[in-house]
C-alpha cells in the first residue's frame, strides 16, 4: 500500500493492457491532459455510474484535448465485456496486480459493513500535457464526479 501520489508531482508512468489486449504506456500520451481513474469492478452499480459520466461528456472532454483512462483489477475480457454493455467510448486498462493503483495510492485497505480488505479506493488524478499529476480526487462518490472531473479540465486548459 502506497501513499497518495501527491498534486505537482510527476505521474508514475506505468504500461498495462487496454481491453483489446493492446499494451498502453502513459507517457505514450503526453500532450494531452489525462483522465486517470481507478475504480473497483467492472459492471457493479457505482463503477457503472461513473464511467457512463465520463462516456456522457466525451465529447466536452476530447473538445478540451482529454484522454479518459479507467483502471480496475479486472481482466482484458471483462473490460471488453463492460465497455460493450455500456458504450464506453474510452480505454479502459486491466491493473490485476494492482501495481499501477499501488504506485498512485489507490489501493488501500477499506471497510466495508464492518469487514476490512484491500482494494481499489475510487479516485481520479487528472495529468497535465507535461506528465505532472495537476488534481487528485481521493474517495470519490461516483454521482456526479465526472461533471467535476471536466469541470477541471476546462479550468485548466484556459489557463
Amino acid at each position: 500500500m502506497g501513499d497518495w501520489i501527491e498534486e505537482g508531482r510527476k505521474a508514475p508512468d506505468f504500461t498495462l493492457q487496454t481491453h483489446t489486449g493492446d499494451k498502453l504506456k502513459l507517457s505514450s500520451l503526453r500532450g494531452s491532459y489525462v483522465i486517470l481513474y481507478f475504480y473497483p469492478k467492472d459492471d457493479t452499480p457505482g463503477c457503472t455510474k461513473e464511467a457512463c459520466g465520463f462516456r456522457d461528456l466525451q465529447p466536452e472532454l476530447t473538445t478540451n484535448q482529454a484522454v479518459v483512462l479507467g483502471v480496475s483489477p479486472d481482466s482484458v475480457e471483462s473490460h471488453q465485456q463492460f465497455r460493450e454493455k455500456y458504450d464506453l467510448p474510452f480505454t479502459l486498462l486491466a491493473d490485476p496486480e494492482h501495481r499501477v493503483a499501488e504506485k498512485y495510492g489507490a489501493w488501500r485497505e477499506k471497510t466495508l459493513y464492518g469487514r476490512t480488505s484491500l482494494g481499489i479506493v475510487r479516485s481520479t488524478f487528472v495529468i497535465d500535457p507535461e506528465g505532472r499529476v495537476a488534481k487528485m480526487f481521493k474517495n470519490v462518490r461516483a454521482n456526479g464526479h465526472a461533471e467535476k472531473v471536466a469541470a477541471v479540465v476546462e479550468t485548466l486548459v484556459a489557463g
